[in-house]
């Protein structure tokens, strides 16, 4: 039994960790971008970046960008969580065969 919820806990983490990775990454540079905004030298070249992201987001979002980030990271999300399934199942194979 054991086995079952160390795997059970390890999917989960996983799952979790790869939903939030694009959150904070989008997040992290439409901040970082926000900041860079005040310099004087970088105004002209921050001002359109974050448009173009919300852009590209909200054609995952059917016009909301909220929503195609939320998309995004359900993808990692299943994605992250298949991987760790495949880990698992290599790993369950090569302690058999060893």
């Amino acid at each position: 039994m054991s086995l079952f919820t160390n795997f059970l806990r390890s999917f989960l983490l996983t799952t979790v960790f790869s939903f939030i990775a694009p959150m904070f990454l989008v997040g992290g540079i439409l901040i970082c971008l926000g900041i860079f905004g005040f310099v004087p030298g970088l105004q002209g070249l921050t001002e359109n970046i974050p448009t173009q992201i919300l852009h590209f987001l909200a054609t995952f979002g059917t016009g909301s960008p909220i929503n195609g980030l939320f998309v995004i990271s359900l993808t990692f999300g299943f994605v992250g969580g298949l991987f760790d399934i495949y880990a698992y199942y290599r790993y369950q194979i090569l302690r058999i065969d060893s």
